[in-house]
């Protein structure tokens, strides 16, 4: 544990103002959930559980901002109101107050502390452990006597060896993950993707092949199923669909929520050898108002894939998909070169030029091979940006089938 790094302690945490990214109180914090401790690794917090609008929710880490005492301040004003369900291998850091320490011990644990993680990058874990006693009385003050690191009472954490093997899991790279998932019977994936979190099993099921991807989103309930492909991105949880009868289809895409279903849709329109079907519906898109301070920003944000990051599109409003008239794109470099307040729609020119959706993905991979480009826009007959095709999605498709499972 670095010394210098900020201390969060779970009872201050607790009870504080659940803030949406605007700053405005949409809920409070009852609980917060953590994972079991992975080979060289501490336990994990994997998110909050707060109240709002009278519903217990959850909330995963990933989607946390910033913390103080006014509050937790998300990084989006959306919010899942599913009920919150405890999962295999979860701990709810209520359930581990006032536990002894050890067993048959005399200490209780008072407090937990959260510091910052050294991998996953912006997340939190348990470092130090608080132990003492409560007094007796209708006060029930309580006594801290020491902190001790949390891998001296680390038994206080063990959930089992699914669990174990779980938090093993969530230190790897996705790719890596599913390699190591498809390693395992056919008992312990279930039980395992039964247990993983809705974006962990999201990003899992983007690197697997599609024939397991469908398999697995047929054995999840059809609430849970569609939460999950709410979280992949466009063109993957596409692809899976493509896999399914058109009765899971409709069934699937009619549990999610329209802003969610409504792009997949249109993908499924086109099929999957072409420029359209290999495009993601959600690429970086700017009026041509926007500055180049607000570009680098919207590239900067964690939760925009990097291939999708490496290029701007300039678009008329509006720049949801299908966008205004497309105008052209900006890499990431070309925005580094320009001053902050340049306005965007000085510095385009209409390249890259766009493509057609029904372009075939062989002629796609030639454009971006011969241009040097990560990103190639695709547009319909009107000049619309319908979406963009990466380096990375051609990659997929043009490698030999199978190259997953190799």
């Amino acid at each position: 544990m670095d010394r210098g790094a900020p201390v969060l302690y779970v009872s201050r945490l607790v009870k504080l103002p659940l803030l949406d990214s605007d700053g405005a109180t949409i809920g409070r914090v009852d609980d917060l959930v953590i994972g079991p401790p992975a080979r060289g690794s501490a336990p994990l917090l994997l998110g909050l559980v707060a109240n709002v609008n009278r519903r217990r929710i959850f909330v995963a880490a990933s989607r946390i901002g910033d913390v103080d005492g006014a509050g937790i301040r998300l990084k989006t004003a959306a919010v899942d109101l599913r009920p919150f369900q405890l999962r295999l291998g979860e701990m709810l850091t209520s359930g581990l107050m006032d536990r002894p320490a050890i067993e048959n011990g005399n200490e209780l644990v008072l407090d937990l502390a959260l510091c910052p993680a050294t991998v996953p990058s912006n997340a939190w874990e348990i470092c130090t452990v608080a132990l003492g006693v409560r007094a007796s009385g209708p006060l029930r003050r309580r006594r801290i006597n020491r902190t001790v690191e949390w891998n001296e009472v680390r038994s206080l954490f063990d959930a089992g060896p699914v669990a174990s093997q779980l938090a093993s899991l969530r230190n790897l790279h996705p790719a890596d993950m599913a390699k190591a998932v498809r390693r395992l019977t056919a008992t312990r994936r279930s039980e395992l993707t039964e247990a993983m979190e809705d974006e962990d099993l999201a990003d899992l099921l983007e690197e697997l092949p599609e024939s397991d991807q469908a398999r697995i989103i047929r054995q999840l309930e059809t609430d849970r199923a569609a939460h999950v492909l709410e979280e992949m991105e466009p063109d993957d949880a596409a692809d899976l669909l493509s896999e399914l009868t058109g009765e899971q289809r409709a069934e699937l895409l009619g549990a999610m929520d329209p802003d969610e279903a409504d792009p997949l849709r249109r993908l499924l329109r086109y099929d999957q050898n072409t420029a359209g079907g290999l495009m993601t519906s959600e690429p970086l898109a700017l009026p041509p108002e926007a500055s180049v301070a607000e570009a680098l920003a919207r590239s900067r944000n964690q939760d925009v894939p990097c291939a999708l990051a490496a290029c701007v599109f300039v678009v008329q409003p509006p720049t949801e998909t299908p966008t205004g008239t497309y105008l052209g794109g900006l890499t990431f470099q070309q925005l580094l070169r320009e001053p902050p307040a340049t306005l965007l729609g000085n510095l385009v020119d209409g390249r890259p030029e766009p493509i057609g959706a029904d372009m075939g993905e062989l002629r796609v991979a030639e454009q971006l091979a011969a241009y040097n480009l990560l990103a190639l826009p695709v547009c319909d007959q009107g000049g619309r940006l319908l979406g963009a095709v990466t380096v990375d999605d051609v990659l997929d498709r043009t490698l030999p089938t199978g190259w997953r499972s190799r």
